[in-house]
């Protein structure tokens, strides 16, 4: 059997975040200038501004988007996983959020888009 090259099921997102799914729509985010896709790593400093997120959906339908670290704090040892970073609303707790049981809640479904990264730490002479 061939191992998996799409990032989402490398980088465990598909499995330990969100199960199997289609993408229905496209989605682009950038932090700053950088395009962000599945698997790149960038630097904390160029994430510590909101992105740009667009979303090619349908004028008609609702969407959710959710930003978490399914490995918080590291992926050594992820005992906060996951953190979520942002939602449209604030969540309640950020810890141990799990993205799975929220959709299940609200009956949202499977994803219709997804883009992870990494982040890694920099040396303080190179954030901004």
């Amino acid at each position: 059997m061939a191992a998996s090259v799409d990032p989402l099921v490398v980088g465990r997102v598909i499995g330990d975040v969100v199960d199997m799914f289609v993408p229905r729509v496209s989605m682009s985010v950038y932090f700053a200038s950088k395009h962000v896709t599945n698997g790149c790593e960038i630097k904390p400093s160029i994430a510590s501004e909101p992105p740009k997120v667009n979303i090619s959906g349908h004028s008609d339908e609702l969407y959710t988007l959710v930003m978490t670290d399914p490995d918080a704090p590291s992926p050594s040892e992820p005992s906060m996983r996951e953190w979520v970073h942002w939602l449209i609303e604030q969540p309640f707790s950020r810890a141990r959020f799990n993205t799975r049981a929220f959709a299940n809640q609200l009956d949202l479904g499977l994803p219709v888009a997804t883009v992870y990264f990494n982040a890694q730490k920099e040396p303080a002479s190179k954030r901004r």
